[in-house]
């Protein structure tokens, strides 16, 4: 049976060093800094922030472009031409990047693609279970993978507290508008996936700390959750004691691994500084 090899946006903020190790290849999206554009990962979040205040401009970000995977897919084809590809895109609401794929993917046969309708930490989540899948069942084929891929996705719940609404209304990401007038209120609005848009469904009162603990009860106490895992994500600036919180209250839930990743280029002109997301998985 052919191998079969994962490519993912960097916008899943699976770490280049992880994503190697899995054997997934990660294709760069965009951000611009005032008239200088740059790929996903090229300098830290922290750095892009910094120059963005000298310059006094918000980052735009831009999905990647069909040359983006015509190099990914044609690099992975002359190193193993037997391989099929499984391209597991972030949200398509979100971004043009499957468009992209899906016209990178013309006239070759070996790429298959899937929207996991999910971005950041949620599609990390997809394309990681993928590839442990992958490597728990050597034998599969592409259509087997992407299946697995599909009902994985369909299992994630993931939200986020944006740091700074600035930079969501700067990037015209979310669907309805209620919320925008949110930071003058003292109002933490919970960001979430609904059916791959990123949609304003709650308000929260309190500090960042209590705000997060109230997100982790959203997500995981309206339905029953797989206690296997649960992720989350920061951009810079998200204070510790926030991070002790969230991760306390998670492992009172019963969760028995707690991973943290560290947004990207992308996710970070997004949310804004501060920060923090959450994935999980419902029961299957």
């Amino acid at each position: 049976m052919a191998r079969v090899i994962i490519t993912a946006e960097t916008g899943c903020d699976v770490p280049a060093d992880e994503a190697a190790e899995l054997g997934i290849e990660l294709v760069p999206m965009h951000v611009s800094i005032g008239e200088r554009t740059i790929d996903d990962g090229t300098i830290s979040p922290s750095e892009m922030l910094e120059r963005c205040r000298q310059l006094g401009v918000l980052p735009r970000t831009s999905g990647c472009v069909p040359a983006d995977f015509q190099a990914a897919f044609d690099r992975i084809h002359a190193a193993d031409p037997d391989a099929r590809i499984l391209h597991l895109a972030y949200s398509a609401a979100t971004t043009c990047s499957l468009d992209s794929a899906l016209a990178a993917a013309e006239g070759r046969d070996y790429v298959e693609t899937l929207d996991t309708k999910h971005v950041t930490v949620g599609q990390g989540l997809v394309v990681r279970g993928t590839a442990a899948w992958l490597r728990e069942h050597p034998g599969a084929g592409v259509d087997e993978a992407r299946d697995a891929a599909a009902a994985l996705a369909a299992r994630v719940r993931m939200a986020f507290l944006p740091g700074d609404l600035g930079y969501l209304r700067a990037g015209g990401r979310l669907s309805n508008v209620a919320f925008l007038g949110a930071t003058l209120l003292k109002i933490k609005p919970v960001v979430e996936l609904v059916d791959g848009r990123l949609v304003a469904t709650k308000k929260l009162r309190g500090s960042m700390a209590s705000a997060a603990v109230t997100l982790i009860d959203y997500l995981a106490l309206r339905e029953e959750f797989d206690p296997s895992v649960i992720t989350f994500v920061r951009s810079p600036g998200l204070p510790d004691q926030v991070r002790d919180a969230a991760e306390a209250h998670a492992r009172d839930l019963g969760f028995e691994r707690v991973e943290w990743y560290d947004t990207g280029n992308v996710i970070t002109s997004h949310c804004g500084p501060g920060a923090l997301g959450v994935a999980l998985l419902a029961r299957a």
